[in-house]
């Protein structure tokens, strides 16, 4: 029975496309790396009577919510406080060697963007903070720009968010911390960006945006641990068993489409080695040649849907690491 609460406060991308992905209608157990709010488990628990979901997520304020909306399914699904990498560990505390279906989504939450204590979003003004799991030792980020050199601050813009500006961003923050004004909070952080990214017209985003995207995902090791994710995920399925992700950004969709691919056997070697030296080794077969994207009536109805995109893979073989 979904609580009220969470569902105003977001709403599931794709719901019937993971199922389905997942062929979570034949039961089996599932597992869901990014419970959220539970919008995805609460699918696939009601695709059939024979699910079993193992959910975690490392955010405890998302869990007390996602529990009390599972609430009716609580005798078919056990939750940990746990990151995503952790898949491994998480499913040996629940005693379970192999699943039929992995997913996970990799959206920042509702929950999270719309807390101004949080400090993911540049509408509010409130501490810099980013950190997904808010018990964790990690740094925040205010903390990164306290520390980090001006380069490192520009490296981690660039990269990371694919703002042209990284440079005039990073030297203006580090002429504030030399000043005794470091960055502490979204709206400081907000303002800087403001008058240092240079917009065309064109440009339908807040100039914010990106460093604000850069920042988290340096805060929470997004990239590194996403790779991580996808070979212990493959490694946890059964033959034939499944693993969908479900992306939001370019960097995001580009790890897992060549993590697929070579999971799939692509070949990296360069094109004239007589031979493979690369390792490539065919363990899954790819579900989603063209990623899957919400329709134009989801977008309308969730405007974060946008920029969803779906891929999914099909375990064919044992893994090394099985």
């Amino acid at each position: 029975m979904p609580s009220e609460k969470a569902d105003n406060i977001h709403a599931s991308v794709l719901p019937d496309e993971t199922v389905e992905i997942l062929n979570a209608r034949s039961g089996g157990i599932f597992v869901d790396a990014t419970l959220g709010l539970g919008g995805h488990s609460e699918a696939i628990l009601n695709a059939s009577d024979e699910n079993r979901v193992v959910a975690m997520d490392q955010d405890q304020d998302a869990i007390r919510l996602a529990t009390d909306r599972l609430k009716g399914f609580s005798d078919r699904i056990s939750v940990f406080h746990s990151n995503f990498s952790e898949i491994r560990s998480v499913l040996a505390k629940a005693g379970i060697e192999k699943v039929d279906g992995i997913f996970a989504d990799l959206g920042v939450s509702s929950l999270q963007l719309d807390s101004e204590e949080r400090g993911f979003s540049f509408r509010f003004d409130g501490p810099l903070d980013m950190r997904m799991d808010l018990t964790s030792n990690d740094a925040t980020a205010a903390e990164l720009l306290a520390t980090l050199s001006e380069f490192d601050i520009a490296d981690v813009i660039y990269k990371y968010g694919e703002e042209r500006s990284s440079r005039r961003i990073a030297r203006r923050i580090v002429e504030k911390r030399e000043a005794g004004e470091p960055i502490t909070t979204t709206g400081e952080l907000a303002r800087l960006t403001e008058r240092s990214v240079r917009r065309s017209k064109k440009d339908k985003l807040h100039p914010a945006t990106r460093t604000f995207q850069a920042l988290r995902i340096a805060v929470n090791r997004e990239m590194e641990v996403l790779e991580k994710f996808i070979v212990e995920a493959v490694s946890s399925l059964k033959i034939d068993g499944r693993l969908a992700i479900i992306s939001f950004h370019s960097l995001e969709d580009r790890i897992v489409k060549h993590s697929f691919q070579r999971m799939a056997g692509k070949c990296i070697c360069p094109p004239r080695m007589p031979q493979c030296i690369c390792g490539a080794r065919t363990e899954v077969e790819i579900l989603t040649r063209k990623p899957i994207i919400p329709s134009e009536f989801e977008i309308a109805e969730n405007i974060r849907s946008r920029s969803a995109k779906l891929r999914a893979v099909r375990k064919v073989a044992a893994t090394q690491a099985s």
